[in-house]
């Protein structure tokens, strides 16, 4: 089985490509040279832990490439995967000492990493960092609120849809592409991974993406790779509005 090549950051802000999702995404040229001065790229491998519940954090930043997924631990040992990091995402909490939660790379990652305090400064100074932060806060909170649809109400058809549906859109906001015409994906979760996230059996999880493979809402290359020929109708799989009412 070969080894996932590391992932390679990006030299210059110009050619990062997340730089008009991230959090820089409104920053001016002579913004940008600031943020540069406090900002360092950092590679994890697929498994490794980035950041531990509870550890003090001396940084934040952004995903650049891969995927990592937010984790929280129970006293008994018990964990559940609350959340994905996804291209643009970003991590850590301006004003907040600690982490909330396990972060784990669940693919090869890179991150765009800024010291804490003198971005906390920077948000102070800079309104198009604060702004575009605040947006992306709002945006979290509503793809969490979606979350608790997901899990708590939808059926596991439903729950396996809405996730190729989320990451698919998230690729293709990434790529500015649009949602018309047949679309390929590479799922980032292995079908265990999916399982945990989405609260099912292993088993659960493979049944409905073969169920949904033998209906012809996907097409699938491998485990992986996943081709979507009407994204409407994976919507309407979800139990979603064909005007986008899950995760931005």
């Amino acid at each position: 089985m070969l080894k996932e090549s590391a992932p390679i950051a990006p030299h210059e802000c110009a050619d990062c490509p997340i730089r008009h999702r991230a959090v820089c995404a409104r920053c001016e040229s002579d913004e940008l040279e600031l943020l540069d001065q406090i900002k360092y790229y950092r590679s994890f491998e697929a498994g490794q832990t980035l950041i531990w519940s509870g550890d003090h954090m001396d940084f934040v930043g952004s995903v650049v490439t891969g995927i990592a997924s937010l984790t929280q631990t129970m006293e008994d040992g018990r964990t559940q995967m609350v959340g994905l990091l996804l291209p643009s995402d970003f991590v850590g909490r301006p004003g907040r000492d600690s982490a909330a939660y396990d972060v784990v790379a669940t693919t090869n990652i890179v991150m765009c990493c800024f010291r804490k305090k003198p971005f906390e400064e920077m948000m102070v100074r800079t309104p198009h960092i604060a702004q575009r932060l605040l947006e992306m806060t709002l945006d979290e909170l509503d793809a969490a609120r979606e979350w608790m649809l997901v899990l708590g109400r939808k059926t596991a058809r439903e729950k396996i849809a809405s996730l190729i549906a989320i990451i698919a859109r998230r690729d293709a906001a990434l790529n500015m592409a649009g949602m018309r015409g047949p679309l390929t994906v590479d799922l980032p979760l292995t079908r265990e991974a999916m399982a945990d996230y989405l609260g099912l059996t292993l088993e659960t999880v493979s049944r409905q993406v073969s169920a949904l493979k033998k209906d012809g809402v996907i097409g699938l290359e491998g485990k992986r790779r996943v081709t979507i020929p009407d994204f409407n109708r994976l919507l309407d799989e979800a139990g979603d509005d064909s005007d986008g009412g899950m995760l931005a």
